[in-house]
């Protein structure tokens, strides 16, 4: 079985499109007879190790990241590889370049909806182009064989848009790199703290849609006896005293530190369509207090942090002091059982294989891990 990804959601700073991607084409690899090649865009065409540049312009001021403009050159490459399969990851020109190659080369393709594109352009343009942008969606994906959703909220979303086939796919999160024995005792004092300050995260893009504003307001809230560390691109530069920022990009490593040494993970983001520093704080042994919003409400049981009102700073503020009236650190090392449990990528690999036997019917041999 030869399976072919393609998306331009891949980038050096990039987030939960491009984890997906590399744990599954790392994992694929132990499967005897899938081959599993990647197609990205980069500044020209190259190929290492299964990965596949294909030539995209940079866009402006885009953390890296490249806007495919040309069918021609992702076509190429795929008549070139000749898949038995191919998985569109964005809903932009790849996802057509795949839809033109199933014409030429005879072969199923799965659009994975990792993005939810009316929400995301109503945020950037407002709310007048958001029934053009339904109708796109919804031509679009009707076009593949199967279409793939991280969750439940989002399978929905599709099919009130009319597109039929959906199958919700959870992500999963690396229980390697992000492991409770990170955990460091010597952060507090590395940033001034006293030992019995409630630390607690938040890791991400400072994009809106994180809503950052709740967590900062939420501080407030708690008063010196909290602390917030944010890590990541593009967050505010006027904080509370008690908020701690790292204004940049971090290596998975490094941020899985951060979180193992964290007390919880806070996210105020309402429109999530799956969530991976939810799981990668849990698998971190930490608890989590999230919105009860997107995919959060699929992914947080109650066993493993607590939901409260989106937009609500106060809701939140009271979360966390309930969170911590507690045993806190029970609820983390139960975050960690959870994610091993349901959410290891050789879990959802496993889920995926089976996804794609699905479409290939009789084509392909029931594959067996080793």
């Amino acid at each position: 079985m030869h399976i072919a990804d393609m998306t331009m959601f891949y980038a050096p700073a990039s987030g939960g499109v491009r984890t997906y991607l590399d744990a599954k084409h790392r994992r694929l690899g132990r499967y005897p007879g899938v081959r599993h090649s990647l197609l990205i865009p980069g500044p020209s065409f190259s190929h290492k190790d299964g990965i596949y540049k294909v030539p995209a312009p940079a866009v402006p001021f885009g953390n890296g990241y490249r806007f495919p403009l040309r069918l021609g050159p992702w076509r190429t490459v795929l008549h070139d590889l000749q898949p038995d399969l191919i998985e569109v990851g964005d809903p932009y020109l790849t996802a057509w370049a795949a839809l033109d190659a199933r014409r030429q080369l005879d072969v199923p393709v799965i659009g994975f909806y990792h993005s939810d594109l009316p929400l995301l352009v109503s945020n950037r343009i407002g709310n007048w182009a958001e029934t053009n942008v339904e109708a796109y969606v919804s031509k679009l994906y009707s076009n593949f064989d199967r279409v793939l959703a991280p969750s439940t909220s989002m399978a929905d979303k599709l099919i009130g848009l009319g597109v039929e086939n959906v199958h919700v796919q959870p992500l999963g999160v690396d229980l390697v790199t992000f492991t409770p024995t990170l955990r460091d005792s010597g952060l507090r004092a590395e940033m001034g703290l006293s030992e019995d300050t409630r630390l607690l995260i938040f890791a991400g893009r400072g994009s809106r849609e994180k809503n950052l504003p709740v967590l900062l307001d939420c501080m407030k809230q708690l008063g010196e006896r909290y602390h917030l560390l944010l890590v990541g691109s593009h967050m505010p530069a006027l904080t509370p005293d008690n908020v701690t920022v790292i204004d940049h990009f971090l290596p998975a490593r490094e941020v899985a530190r951060l979180l193992a040494s964290s007390d919880a993970l806070l996210h105020a983001g309402d429109q999530e369509t799956f969530g991976l520093v939810i799981l990668e704080a849990m698998a971190s042994g930490i608890p989590v207090v999230a919105v009860a919003a997107g995919a959060f409400t699929e992914i947080v049981p109650d066993s493993c942090g607590l939901l409260c009102e989106p937009n609500n700073p106060q809701a939140m503020a009271s979360a966390v002091r309930e969170l911590f009236s507690h045993d806190s650190a029970a609820k983390g090392a139960q975050a960690r059982r959870y994610v091993e449990q349901f959410y290891a990528w050789d879990t959802v690999v496993a889920g995926l294989l089976g996804h794609y036997q699905a479409v290939l019917g009789n084509r392909q041999p029931v594959l067996a891990h080793v």
